[in-house]
């Protein structure tokens, strides 16, 4: 499918997909897992294992809870995170990653690493930019 083209309405499963395709629902699907707040839930899930909503919330530093529950929301629905509320008083809810969830872990784990390594090169090329293109 070439970037112009456009998935048309049916099956979307069925569908090759193209996330440079405007209306490609993979595109939606990218965006979701683009955000800020979801690649570091999965490598929290990936790295720590299962979490409580206030285990996740302390490994993602930072993290509101409403956006971590938006966010939570979002990996359940495509499938990359379970949610599983045990029958106790008060009842306990655990958030870990399902096999698709795992996978991209794997994908997102390196990239995470990559960035820790190389962020000093990237912020000293940051403030140079910063600095000829202000004037300063």
């Amino acid at each position: 499918m070439t970037t112009n083209e456009q998935v048309p309405a049916g099956s979307e499963q069925d569908q090759a997909c193209d996330v440079f395709a405007q209306l490609c629902p993979s595109r939606d699907v990218f965006a979701e897992l683009a955000d800020k707040w979801s690649l570091l839930i999965l490598m929290g899930l990936d790295q720590c294992g299962p979490q409580r909503f206030s285990e996740l919330q302390r490994a993602v530093g930072g993290v509101s809870r409403k956006m971590l529950t938006q966010s939570l929301r979002s990996l359940e629905r495509n499938g990359l995170v379970r949610r599983t509320v045990h029958p106790e008083i008060p009842p306990r809810v655990v958030y870990d990653l399902l096999p698709l969830g795992r996978q991209l872990a794997g994908l997102v784990v390196p990239v995470g690493r990559w960035t820790e390594e190389h962020a000093p090169v990237m912020l000293a090329a940051r403030e140079e930019f910063d600095r000829v293109h202000t004037g300063d």
